[in-house]
């Protein structure tokens, strides 16, 4: 168990988040009459975790309530309430082929499920504080755990045995990550400022990614899975091997803390985004720096590359974005027109364009090309937490604070659909993979699904 001053940091982050959340709720923003589209789902506390299948056909969410559910992605109708915990489900995640779903709360216990039941199959033993994250490995044969109580573990996903307790982090365990061939496990927590990568097979430690004296923030493996990037408050991002855990580079230049580190997709670049200002295009093999983007006049939130990797667009709180050349560090276009912080920028699956997300209510599509702004989505009465396009590239889905989402036109802006039937805000909305369906999840206690008609109505 934790000691002590662990506990009192454990009280004060369930206090923080619980208050965070209370806060939001009294704005007391309710939906507007004549409900479109939408499915309510029904929890009795907040649902903080929502995932499609693989194949789209199931949702499950997960709640502060002590369950999670499995509804039909279809229809609406729910087909199992998991119930077994006795505290907080953090997360319910479904197994790479669908079949199965672990959920993790803050009653120490992980549990794994049957998808099509709905069958309690294991309860995974062994942790004495929250399970903080959980995750399949790639071929669905083992599941590992992470945990408040300092340690990682990993289970048999067949028979829910524990393999091996992975020792060696000084405070919580917040986010594990499988290398992309599945042979190691990277665990971290911001607190302990030290990364770490496990032998499956035995668990046994490898390597420990030393070198960091601050929080560490994000930490991201490269495509092939033969380098990671760690991103720390130390001012300081730094480049690792993952087969030695060998310090290659030491990525200084920003003089404040930094947000986010992420490769390109070739794997060939870096780039870091920073509260200096700036963000900082690296050369990932050699750890040199290569530009520093320069023009924003308040901290740069977020630093996305495009997916063919020619270009970069940042995120601010000078209330801009800006559109930037990957190879040059050209600057290519500063997106004005917010009146508030860009909070969000996403290029659109074929890269002809962006959606930007701000704190003055309305999310803004660009040209990715010209910089152009081609429409201005307004409607929302509250932040917009996301923007996202659908993967044809036809719609963009914005989800706020509001209590509401909406469904756009990507090419002209028209706003198609109005999802009401929230009465608080909303954490989170996605689209299936084939985008042809919606789930939201809000304050109200309710998951709700959507799709281009009135689904089912369902009284929570």
């Amino acid at each position: 168990m934790t000691g002590g001053c662990g506990n009192k940091k454990k009280v004060m982050k369930k206090t923080l988040f619980l208050f965070a959340l209370i806060v939001l709720a009294t704005i007391k923003i309710f939906a507007q009459n004549e409900p479109k589209l939408m499915l309510p789902i029904g929890h009795t506390f907040y649902v903080v975790s929502v995932q499609f299948s693989p194949d789209g056909k199931k949702v499950v969410t997960g709640s502060w309530d002590k369950t999670a559910r499995i509804w039909d992605a279809k229809n609406g109708i729910l087909l199992h309430t998991l119930e077994g915990h006795t505290d907080w489900v953090g997360l319910a995640v479904f197994s790479h082929d669908g079949s199965r779903i672990i959920t993790a709360s803050n009653d120490h216990l992980a549990k794994i499920w049957d998808a099509s039941s709905g069958k309690l199959l294991h309860t995974l033993k062994g942790h004495t504080d929250w399970v903080n994250s959980i995750d399949f490995s790639p071929d669905d044969s083992l599941i590992v755990t992470t945990s408040s109580d300092h340690t990682a573990r990993i289970w048999d996903a067949s028979s829910g045995k524990l393999l091996h307790t992975l020792e060696g982090h000084t405070d919580d365990v917040e986010s594990v990550i499988f290398s992309p061939d599945g042979r190691w496990i990277l665990t971290s927590g911001k607190y302990d400022k030290t990364p770490k990568i496990w032998d499956i097979f035995n668990g046994k430690p490898l390597l420990k990614l030393e070198g960091h004296n601050g929080f560490v923030q994000s930490t991201v493996y490269s495509i092939d899975g033969s380098r990671i990037v760690t991103a720390s408050w130390d001012n300081t991002a730094r480049i690792w091997d993952a087969a030695t855990g060998r310090l290659l580079h030491t990525l200084e230049g920003h003089y404040s803390w930094i947000n986010s580190a992420v490769f390109s997709p070739n794997g060939s670049q870096i780039v870091t985004a920073s509260l200096d200002n700036t963000a900082i295009i690296w050369d990932a093999e050699s750890g040199t720096l290569l530009h520093t983007l320069k023009g924003h006049n308040s901290s740069v939130i977020t630093a996305q590359f495009s997916l063919d990797g020619k270009r970069i667009v940042t995120t601010s709180e000078d209330n801009t974005a800006k559109i930037w050349d990957a190879e040059t560090g050209k600057l290519l276009h500063t997106l004005k027109g917010h009146t508030s912080s860009v909070i969000t920028a996403q290029f659109s699956p074929d890269d002809r364009k962006i959606v930007t997300a701000s704190d003055d209510y309305t999310a803004k599509v660009w040209d990715a090309t010209s910089g152009k702004l081609l429409h201005t989505l307004e409607g929302h009465t509250f932040v917009i937490s996301s923007a996202i396009f659908s993967t044809n590239c036809s719609r963009i889905l914005t989800a706020s604070y509001d209590g509401t989402a909406k469904i756009w036109d990507a090419s002209t802006g028209k706003l198609l659909h109005n999802l009401e039937g929230h009465n608080d805000f909303i954490i989170s909305a996605l689209y299936s993979p084939d985008s042809n369906l919606i789930v939201t999840i809000s304050g109200d206690n309710t998951a709700r699904m959507s799709r281009g008609r009135l689904l089912r109505h369902v009284s929570p």
